[in-house]
């Protein structure tokens, strides 16, 4: 349990980082009068080239029968990832910035999520990647929470110089986690070289089908910087677009531990269906929206309903395929499934972009809402 804990404290420090950020990017980019197919390009390589070093990253600690190195120096990476968004003055320091960050969470996600999985049972491990996943969220929740404040006093016209003062002050988190996981201890020992080669054709036929269906439901999962891009262009201000996703965050962090423990009483299987579904509900209510709509109640719902979809599904997928693998292979099938939902995101962030320019905003959602709806069936038929 202490692990788990551990684990989640750096997650949560992390995320405390990341999120004073993250929201932040696309005014920033908008401010550089980037358009919405350049937002494409830099979120779906920065995701997709950490896709790779998921499942190598995985391997690695299977094969070395060790995850916390891997794990220290994933989030070490991020962090210096960030210093280059301190420095940048337009979308290729940003572009470089997001490719670094990404990198090192290739490199932590499944080594990071191997010790969860070695620290719990198979009746307790969604309750503990449930846990694992509200302590992350909280700390996005207080991040977002700390870069409204700040917007609050700097004002709502931003100047680039008060996007840098954010972003170096977002440094001291992530040092900070980085610091918090050297406490965490190796709980199984596994020796060098002991794990197989991963072969895709002799993994079970269910495991198969489900990375098979994460695969297509990761393309209608383009990067959530569309959403608050979308919010952008509809008129909101960096502030207001802040509180949304504040209450997207915290309405996870609140739900995540809830949904885990549905998950081992209920089945996996039922929760992540569940979450495809509200996934695509929630895009087809941002298809929907226009300057009228926006000014109403509906992205006040919108977003904490994404924030359900999210509660019911991220830490649920990890926790189903640390449950079907073997001890040894663990953390290459977290990796591969990893590396499956980032590789989507390339395609994924890239087609919203272009769908957005060539057909209009609503596009890219009309999309992501049709094939959701088509995974959440393909899971409850084929598996």
């Amino acid at each position: 349990m202490l692990n788990i804990i551990i684990a989640g404290v750096t997650s949560l420090l992390t995320d405390i980082s990341t999120e004073m950020v993250y929201p932040l990017i696309p005014a920033y980019l908008a401010s550089l009068d980037t358009s919405p197919a350049i937002l494409g390009l830099i979120e779906g390589f920065a995701e997709s080239s950490a896709s790779l070093l998921k499942l190598f990253s995985g391997t690695i600690s299977d094969r070395l029968g060790k995850r916390k190195p891997l794990a220290i120096l994933g989030y070490t990476g991020s962090t210096i990832g960030k210093m280059f968004l301190y420095f940048s003055r337009g979308w290729q320091l940003v572009f470089a910035s997001r490719m670094i960050d990404r990198i090192g969470k290739g490199i932590r996600v499944a080594p990071r999520d191997a010790l969860i999985a070695d620290a719990s049972t198979a009746g307790t491990r969604g309750r503990a990647f449930g846990l694992h996943r509200a302590l992350d969220t909280l700390g996005a929740f207080l991040g977002i929470g700390l870069a409204i404040l700040i917007v609050a006093r700097l004002g709502t016209t931003l100047t680039p110089g008060d996007y840098h003062r954010i972003f170096l002050i977002s440094l001291i988190p992530a040092l900070l986690g980085v610091i918090a996981l050297f406490f965490i201890r190796e709980t199984r020992n596994l020796p060098p070289n002991a794990a197989p080669r991963l072969r895709f054709k002799n993994l079970s036929p269910n495991l198969r089908r489900f990375l098979l269906i994460v695969g297509i439901f990761s393309l209608a999962n383009s990067s959530n910087q569309f959403l608050l891009f979308r919010m952008n262009k509809l008129g909101w201000s960096t502030f207001n677009i802040l509180v949304l996703y504040l209450l997207y965050n915290l309405t996870y962090a609140l739900l995540a531990y809830p949904a885990g423990k549905l998950a081992d009483r209920f089945g996996k299987k039922n929760l992540l269906a569940t979450g495809y579904c509200i996934y695509s509900l929630v895009y087809f209510g941002f298809a929907l929206l226009n300057r009228t709509a926006a000014s109403s109640f509906l992205p006040y719902l919108l977003f904490p309903v994404y924030g359900l979809f999210s509660a019911l599904t991220e830490g649920q997928e990890k926790a189903l395929v640390a449950e079907i693998a073997a001890p040894d292979q663990r953390a290459t099938l977290i990796g591969l499934h990893a590396a499956i939902t980032g590789f989507g995101l390339l395609p994924a962030s890239l087609l919203a972009g272009l769908l957005w320019n060539l057909f209009g905003a609503r596009a890219p959602f009309i999309f992501g809402g049709i094939l959701g709806f088509g995974a959440a069936a393909g899971l409850v038929l084929i598996i």
